[in-house]
């Protein structure tokens, strides 16, 4: 009976053994999955295959050093399938102003945002945004994609087709990176993995946990309490990375880049 009894004990053991690496197992697939989750959640701009923005390969600068002096550099925007909106030639790649400061208003079917370009830090970013302003490409665009869960607090603009999957037509690398965080506030660009940014960003209304993944550009100095509005009325959950379209439809009316004063 002793023998008994002691092997029951040891067939238990191991059964608690066995149930607690599968529950260990189990708590770093979760933490995988919402580590992927967390970091593929962006993704746009010109490619039908979307990539995970955590991918192995570093980032890409389009910037060139400027001049000594000069206040002008260079930039590198690459073709990239077709635009989804009809444009005049791409931004000037030559004499890219690095410094002057620019404001940006979105006037909005829900309020005005605005915030200030960061032209020293991502000046091919701004430079790019300024073209696609000036252009009229974000005017009458929808913001199709709502996050308000799980770490990610944005709305993701600036898809004409308003699949977030459309883009001007030219891609380029990444800026501003080192360091980089989003507290509320933040205006980045989205993207579908190292040096893909074309025309969507994104505006953060809280403080979300990304990597250094994502160009920030731009911080907002109004219109916080809109974009809370607009998440405030929830969206429809139906994009497979996180979020969805926005139940109260959101459409950029005019979208203008001015020098700040």
């Amino acid at each position: 009976m002793r023998a008994e009894r002691q092997a029951a004990r040891r067939a238990a053991a191991e059964a608690r053994r066995k149930r607690q690496r599968a529950t260990a197992l189990g708590v770093v697939a979760a933490l995988v999955v919402a580590g992927v989750a967390v970091t593929a959640v962006l993704a746009s701009s010109g490619s039908s295959k979307k990539k995970t923005v955590d991918a192995i390969t570093p980032p890409t600068s389009s910037a060139a050093p400027a001049a000594a002096g000069t206040g002008k550099g260079s930039c590198s925007y690459r073709p990239s399938g077709k635009s989804a909106r009809a444009l005049p030639a791409g931004p000037v790649s030559k004499g890219v102003d690095t410094v002057t400061p620019y404001k940006a208003a979105l006037t909005l079917n829900t309020g005005l945002v605005e915030f200030t370009l960061d032209t020293p830090k991502a000046p091919c970013t701004v430079n790019s945004f300024k073209f696609l302003s000036d252009s009229g490409f974000y005017n009458g665009t929808p913001c199709p994609r709502l996050v308000n869960t799980g770490g990610l607090f944005v709305l993701q603009c600036g898809d004409p087709s308003g699949t977030t999957s459309g883009g001007p037509g030219y891609q380029y690398g990444d800026e501003n990176l080192t360091g980089a965080t989003y507290p509320a506030g933040t205006v980045a660009m989205a993207n579908s993995g190292p040096g893909t940014n074309g025309s969507q960003f994104f505006l953060v209304f809280k403080a979300s946990q990304l990597g250094p993944q994502y160009t920030p550009f731009g911080r907002i100095t109004k219109g916080l309490d809109v974009l809370a509005k607009i998440a405030a009325a929830g969206d429809d959950g139906k994009n497979p990375a996180g979020g969805g379209k926005p139940n109260k439809a959101v459409t950029i009316t005019k979208a203008v880049v001015t020098k700040a004063a």
